[in-house]
């Protein structure tokens, strides 16, 4: 009797195996891996708004070089973004050259972020934990788009079609 038990038992174990290996092989991530998803989709839906933002406003409100820059404008919505708790943002310079000094790379993670940017990988993520909290941590580039950005900023006139001149930096928790 003890042996018909521990073949049920172990044609059982096999049976949850299966079902299991059936899930991962259809792509069905693990709960975890769902979560970190919603994160990343999350900084793609707010870079696309940051972005986007910014290129709209200075192609119709930046004139001259005493007009308010867009993304001095939008350091104001990231402060107001992190004030309520959704999530951190900053602007990284990529050229050694910042134009403003709080836009250096402040610690590893963006260090190695702009490294890998200049490389060419259109995103640089990493997943860490603070205080028993999840958070992904995530940088994109930002490339020259129009002339207008080298009214304030004279060396991005070299720069290379494509070729992150900076990027922005998230922090952006996981929510399980």
């Amino acid at each position: 009797m003890r042996t018909s038990q521990a073949v049920s038992w172990a044609l059982f174990t096999v049976l949850l195996l299966s079902i299991s290996l059936v899930a991962v092989s259809r792509g069905e991530p693990p709960e975890e891996d769902a979560s970190l998803k919603r994160a990343q989709r999350t900084v793609q839906m707010i870079d696309d708004i940051y972005k986007g933002g910014i290129v709209l406003i200075t192609e119709h409100y930046v004139n001259d070089e005493d007009d308010l820059p867009a993304g001095e404008a939008f350091k104001k919505l990231f402060v107001a973004a992190e004030e309520k708790g959704w999530h951190a943002v900053r602007l990284l310079d990529a050229t050694d050259e910042p134009y403003n000094p709080e836009n250096a790379p402040a610690d590893a993670f963006e260090e190695a972020a702009i490294k890998a940017l200049l490389a060419g990988k259109p995103v640089y993520e990493q997943v860490i934990e603070k205080e028993g909290k999840r958070y992904l941590r995530s940088a994109t580039p930002v490339p020259v788009v129009m002339q207008k950005c080298t009214m304030c900023h004279e060396h991005y006139l070299d720069a290379k079609p494509g070729t992150p001149i900076g990027a922005i930096s998230y922090t952006v928790p996981i929510d399980d």
